[in-house]
């Protein structure tokens, strides 16, 4: 457990049922932190929710853990927090423009190619190519209704599938028209699972990380 210095707030239909600036960051999974709060600063209606959890005593006594999903919408500060988990103060995301030739293939099909990536860092994670719309071959990809949630890039907006050779490789690129405001380079463009594709890097093959995003392809 580790003090938070960011003012969080929950919000449950159009009333703020939590505000504070004494939040502690606790470590319930290895990968991201939960919100703990103390139990002053939660509405008695939310306390009172079976998801919510009070301790009297021990190292979380008077403290609350409020289940994200028992609130419509968190916020650090004055932004809204999407992902499903409170941000983690050791990850660090960066956006930078690069000058480096990239290809993406998938059996030889050549699915984007572009000498201007945006290459986004983020901790604990593979580096992402984002490629400019222009620069990416959609025949071969097909719009899905997918969407997935980040706590440090946002909402997507869209997903595609892409379909080669008879293949089919489910939501193998993404894209976020209104991302965070930390990644704003990032805007429009599309990454694509560099677990599942063949990246090519100044005319060099980068070997296919291993995540938990590689599945069987």
């Amino acid at each position: 457990m580790q003090p938070c210095p960011r003012r969080i707030r929950a919000r449950l239909g159009d009333a703020m049922v939590l505000d504070t600036v004494r939040a502690a960051y606790v470590w319930e999974v290895p990968y991201f932190p939960a919100y703990y709060v103390p139990v002053e600063d939660v509405d008695d209606a939310v306390l009172a929710l079976s998801t919510t959890q009070t301790f009297e005593s021990g190292p979380f006594a008077g403290l609350a853990h409020v289940a994200w999903d028992s609130v419509d919408a968190w916020f650090e500060e004055d932004e809204e927090v999407f992902g499903g988990h409170a941000r983690s103060p050791y990850v660090r995301v960066d956006a930078i423009r690069s000058s480096r030739q990239i290809r993406v293939e998938i059996g030889g099909v050549v699915l984007a190619e572009s000498s201007a990536p945006v290459l986004l860092f983020e901790t604990g994670l593979p580096t992402r190519h984002y490629i400019q719309r222009t620069d990416v071959d959609f025949t071969a990809l097909e719009r899905t209704e997918t969407s997935t949630y980040c706590p440090y890039k946002g909402t997507t907006s869209d997903y595609w599938t892409a379909r080669i050779g008879g293949s089919v490789h489910a939501d193998i690129a993404w894209s976020y028209a209104y991302p965070s405001p930390q990644v704003l380079q990032i805007a429009g463009l599309v990454a694509f699972y560099d677990e599942k594709v063949d990246t090519f890097l100044d005319g060099a093959l980068v070997e296919r990380p291993r995540t938990k995003f590689s599945g069987d392809d």
